[in-house]
Parts: structure tokens; C-alpha cells; sequence
């Protein structure tokens, strides 16, 4: 099992391989199209971006640089501890 950690609440365990937006919406991230388009679900990646999916093109055409965000729409956990902020 994986865990992800929003902000500095106690860890989620999530299944590995699992889409985090589910995880995210729950604790207060919010979406708007879930497609990778509006960037309404960025968040941060404090700690574990290795722990994540690699970046769509959906991600790279919207961010740009890619360093410490992400879409939490396109991410999956693939295991391990990410420490996420929004």
C-alpha cells in the first residue's frame, strides 16, 4: 500500500497504482474539468514526486516547468509516501 499525506494531516494509505484524485478531492482539493485542461487541481509535491506517475502532455502543455506541481487529475501513486500541499 501506498500512502499520500495532505498537508500536514496523518497519511492516507491508497492502493498502489491507484489515481490520487479521488484521495485529493476528499480532503478538500478541488476540481474542475478532470481532464488536465483548467488546472483547478494543481497541487504541490513537498516530498515522493518519484512516488508518482510519470507527467501526461496534458500536464506539460498546462505547467510548463515541470518541478514540485502536478495535476492531481492525472496523477497515479506507485507506491511508497508522497507529501502533497494545495
Amino acid at each position: 500500500m501506498a500512502q499520500i499525506q495532505f498537508n500536514d494531516e496523518d497519511p492516507v494509505e491508497i492502493p498502489d497504482g491507484a489515481a490520487i484524485k479521488d484521495f485529493c478531492e476528499e480532503n478538500g482539493v478541488p476540481f474542475g474539468c478532470e481532464e488536465g485542461v483548467c488546472g483547478t487541481c494543481i497541487i504541490e509535491v513537498e516530498e515522493g514526486m518519484e512516488n508518482l506517475s510519470e507527467f501526461t502532455q496534458e500536464e506539460e502543455d498546462f505547467l510548463g516547468d515541470m518541478d514540485q506541481e502536478r495535476l492531481a487529475c492525472q496523477c497515479k501513486i506507485k507506491g511508497g509516501c508522497v507529501k502533497v500541499r494545495y
